[in-house]
């Protein structure tokens, strides 16, 4: 498929609109009159999104399952200290800021890691270098944030197949 933004694959468009299809069916429901204007909206999605984000390389299935199952596990264990440090009569912070480097190529897939790693408690990526350098701040300079990081960036790694990641 060749539009004027250049070639499509297309079995990255049927992934994409079928996982915008399902999204859809979610949230909305699987009623037969609404089922059309799903499918028109997510073949426009799935257009959108391959326009916006080509696919440049593939995602391993097992290494995404893989880290959605850390991710959470993760998320549930970071939530549950950030609380307690919250409800603590005196909390043991230690805020501040810390610098690591980063092998993923600038582009999409490093903002995809800086975006997961938001979303965990305690670590917030707040800047991302050209060279690489991310700069994190965290809840407690005296926990292995440094290790955490380079754990997240390996199991980010396993979802990209090789030769994948979005630059």
């Amino acid at each position: 498929m060749t539009t004027a933004l250049g070639p499509r694959p297309l079995l990255s468009i049927l992934v994409r609109g079928a996982g915008f299809l399902a999204l859809w069916v979610v949230l909305i429901g699987a009623a037969p009159k609404d089922l059309p204007i799903g499918i028109v909206a997510a073949a426009c999605a799935a257009w959108t999104s391959e326009s916006l984000w080509p696919a440049a390389g593939t995602i391993s299935p097992l290494g995404l399952l893989r880290f959605v199952i850390r991710f959470l596990l993760q998320s549930v264990v970071a939530g549950v200290d950030v609380a307690r440090r919250a409800f603590a009569l005196r909390p043991a912070l230690a805020p501040g800021f810390v610098t690591c480097r980063t092998s993923l190529p600038a582009g999409t897939a490093r903002r995809a890691l800086c975006a997961v790693m938001s979303l965990q408690p305690g670590k917030l990526p707040v800047a991302a270098e050209p060279d690489g350098t991310l700069l994190i701040h965290c809840l407690d300079l005296r926990e292995p944030v440094l290790d955490e990081v380079a754990a997240d960036e390996t199991a980010f790694r396993c979802i990209l197949q090789e030769g994948g990641g979005r630059g």
